[in-house]
Order: C-alpha cells, then sequence, then structure tokens
C-alpha cells in the first residue's frame, strides 16, 4: 500500500505521540507499505488555520495517489476544512491518528470550548480512527458519536533494549540514601513539573534527589519558571535539569532512579509510564486523560490530580521511609510492564486495520 502521513515539523520530534508516530512508519514500512511524509510548518494555532485555504497543499492532496492518508490529529487545525473540500477530489480514504484532543488539557474553559468547535469539525472529516486508549477514544465518540471505523491500538514501554530483572530491582530499591526520582517530560506546563518541584520542596533535602529529562527549548518561558523555582526554593542541590537525552542515557538514568515522578494534568496515554515500568519504576502520575489504564493505584503507583501538591508530597515522602512499600510497588510494576503488548504487536494490530479499510 501507499500511506500518506501528514504531521507538523519533524518525525523525530520527542514526545511520546512522534514516538508512536514513528514506531507505526518503521512497522509499515517493514512489512512493504510505502509511507511518505507531508510536513506542515507548526506556526502556532491562529496561523496554522490558515493552511485550510493552502492551494498547494490542497493540490498536492488532490492529486495524491494514496491508498490510505494518515493525519495525527495534532495537525486538525491546518485540516478541518481542508478535508471537507477535498471530499468528491480524492478517493483515498482518511484516518485520523488521535492521541489526544487538544480541547481535553487544562486550560480557560472559554479557550477549550473554541478548540473542541475545531475539533469536533475535524473529526466528523474523516473516514475512520487509530486511538491510542480506550480514554481517548470516549472522549472522541462523546462529541462525534460511535459511528466511524476504529482501533484502539496501545502504545508500549519496550522501546529501550532490555530492562532490570527483578533481583536487580529488589538490590536497588534497599540501597540506603535519598530516594531517587525521575522527572522524564518536555518542560511544558502540562507536565506539571512546578508541582512536582512545589511537592518536593516540603520533604528533608537529605531524603530526595531530583532528575528531570526533557526538551527545555520547547517553551522558554516556562523553563525559566522552573529555573527561577529551583533558585528561590534552593533545591539546586537536589535538582539537574538534564535536557532532552538520547535513548542510552535515559535509560541509564532509568536504571539509577526509584520513582518515576510526571504529574501532568492530562496524558492521551502515557508512553513514559510504562518505559520506567520495565526498570522497575513505581509511576506517579495525574488523574487527568489515561494513565489509569495504565497505573493502578497503590499497587504500581499513584495518581494525583492536579495541583495537588501535598498529596504528592505524602506518596513520596511514604516511599522513603517504607522501603518494603517501594519493594513491593517496583516489583509490581516491572510485573505491569510484562503483561503489556510490544511495539510490534500494537503496530501490527494497525497494520490489519488499514489493509482491511
Amino acid at each position: 500500500m501507499k500511506i500518506g502521513l501528514i504531521i507538523y515539523g519533524r518525525l523525530d520530534t520527542l514526545s511520546g505521540g512522534y514516538l508512536y508516530d514513528r514506531k507505526l512508519v518503521e512497522h509499515l514500512q517493514a512489512h512493504g507499505d510505502t509511507v511518505e511524509l507531508i510536513s506542515l510548518p507548526w506556526q502556532g494555532y491562529g496561523r496554522s488555520l490558515m493552511h485550510n485555504v493552502w492551494f498547494a497543499l490542497q493540490e498536492q492532496l488532490r492529486q495524491a495517489e494514496f491508498d490510505i492518508l494518515l493525519q495525527d490529529e495534532l495537525n486538525h487545525p491546518s485540516l478541518f476544512w481542508l478535508n471537507k473540500k477535498l471530499r468528491g477530489q480524492i478517493d483515498y480514504p482518511i484516518i485520523s491518528i488521535v492521541h489526544h484532543l487538544r480541547c481535553s488539557e487544562a486550560r480557560p474553559r472559554w479557550q477549550n470550548q473554541l478548540y473542541r468547535l475545531v475539533e469536533r469539525r475535524y473529526l466528523a472529516s474523516v473516514d475512520g480512527f487509530i486511538f491510542n486508549s480506550q480514554t481517548t477514544r470516549q472522549v472522541v465518540q462523546s462529541l462525534i458519536g460511535d459511528g466511524q471505523p476504529h482501533i484502539v491500538a496501545l502504545p508500549a514501554g519496550n522501546r529501550f533494549p532490555a530492562s532490570l530483572t527483578a533481583a536487580q530491582i529488589e538490590a536497588r530499591v534497599h540501597k540506603s540514601g535519598p530516594l531517587r526520582l525521575l522527572f522524564v517530560g518536555n518542560l511544558i506546563p502540562r507536565k506539571g513539573l512546578h508541582n512536582l518541584l512545589e511537592a518536593v520542596a516540603q520533604l528533608p533535602q537529605s531524603d530526595w534527589q531530583l532528575e528531570v529529562v526533557g526538551d527545555t527549548a520547547v517553551n522558554p518561558r516556562y523553563t525559566k519558571r522552573i529555573q527561577q523555582t529551583i533558585t528561590k526554593q534552593n533545591l539546586s542541590s537536589n535538582v539537574t535539569l538534564h535536557g532532552a537525552l538520547n535513548d542510552d542515557a535515559l535509560a541509564q538514568k532509568m536504571v539509577l532512579s526509584d520513582v518515576l515522578v510526571v504529574p501532568s494534568s492530562y496524558e492521551g496515554y502515557g508512553i513514559v509510564y510504562l518505559e520506567g515500568m520495565g526498570f522497575g519504576l513505581p509511576a506517579i502520575a495525574g488523574k487527568g486523560g489515561a494513565a489509569h489504564e495504565i497505573i493502578t493505584e497503590g499497587v504500581d503507583g499513584f495518581l494525583v490530580g492536579d495541583g495537588e501538591t501535598a498529596v504528592l508530597t505524602q506518596h513520596l515522602h511514604a516511599l522513603h521511609q517504607n522501603r518494603a512499600l517501594l519493594s513491593q510497588m517496583s516489583l509490581a510494576a516491572h510485573a505491569r510492564f510484562q503483561t503489556h503488548p510490544t511495539w510490534q504487536q500494537s503496530m501490527g494490530q494497525i497494520h490489519k486495520y488499514l489493509h482491511r479499510f
């Protein structure tokens, strides 16, 4: 099959959504399909709406000889009207890959109402869906109904070539010293690093160390806010900002950590929680979105509400003081990882879905 894929920017962009798209492209190509990337520039939400009247883009899609066109739903502002205009001009179906809806994120209600209008129109313009979670499926179907063909193909956590054994996890947990915390995510407000810093600031500094891995250039204003918080709270000796790391370096951070803490206000799924579980890291996540599909509260991690920093502090204090609890949850996290579908299995489901379409 000849498949098109519309994304913003580069396919190697650091995020869970782009990782999902990369894994899908790799799988399709490995199984004989041709994938043509169509990269649109991200110019901010308002300016991206103007892509709908780009004659060159409309002509490119009108003349394309695809069997299927995939669109990352992130591109909805550029496509919500263009897709409608293409009806009757193309003979291939349009399938949307939905990681999470923009209107599901935490922001002022009036803004989300506007985003919801555009997203609903976009979602109604496609022929089928690839969802990354049951939560995302439910949110989309609450907007447009459940009449369109779809598949739920879960992201996987086996990006890294190897994880840890139960014995290695036990040995790490019972090492003396501070609780070693790991945050992995781009430095943007939705990921909740500011809440994590507020929570750890309430703990004795001898009780914890925090390593932060994530792109600091995505939102420079927020990164500056984080740096100022670290300085103001006198946390410089406890918090290390590494920026983005390659896979090998990130895997090494996971090997040496005790708990993965990414208290996002919303996650369409939360691939990083699974990846951490492969190294026996209990995950502390936000309640918004689909993290509850991965994490069983009090068994292999905790779920905290957005801004519930006191609750987050309590969980971290308990894990530091009670190493038996940490051990139990670490082994449960590792067991959870082992039962989850691999990338090959999930992307294989999508491959079959597309070839049946």
